[in-house]
């Protein structure tokens, strides 16, 4: 009995350890993945010294206004999704220097080297989370609280 006892007690050790295990897996961030663009990928320092002349700087934000409330963004920019700045090529300053941003830069990359295609000075892209995971200050945007309703709406 005693033996029946323990083999049960060293089976539950051993699931257990494997579910501790298991979540530790599970909990370690996935890598990020490679930048693969033309245009450069800009560090913190880079981009505050572009930051540092605004006059001459555009940045265009290509992230979905969803990923821009929870994770925030820079004080300053154009909201143009990515999708959508092919189409919107039209409203681009062309006498700017623009950086293009989204989380981890790839998709700022890839808007990069469309905008370079068609013309325009990019100094790069960034992505905002790795700006920050080097000590840069994002902006957090609060979405606007609903309307109250009227009593006379039914």
């Amino acid at each position: 009995m005693y033996g029946k006892h323990l083999f049960i007690a060293a089976a539950a050790a051993a699931a257990i350890s494997a579910s501790f295990a298991w979540a530790a897996e599970q909990a370690a961030p996935a890598p990020a993945a490679e930048y693969k663009y033309k245009s450069p990928q800009l560090k913190r320092a880079e981009l505050d010294a572009l930051l540092a002349k605004p006059e001459s700087l555009l940045v265009i934000d290509v992230r979905r206004p969803d990923e821009l409330t929870a994770i925030g963004g820079l004080p300053v920019y154009l909201s143009i999704q990515a999708k959508d700045l092919e189409s919107n090529l039209a409203y681009i300053p062309r006498e700017r220097v623009i950086v293009t941003v989204s989380n981890h830069a790839g998709r700022a990359g890839a808007a990069a080297d469309l905008l370079v295609s068609r013309g325009f000075n990019v100094a790069g892209a960034v992505g905002a989370q790795n700006y920050e995971a080097e000590g840069g200050a994002l902006t957090k945007v609060a979405p606007p609280a609903p309307a109250p309703k009227s009593a006379d709406a039914k």
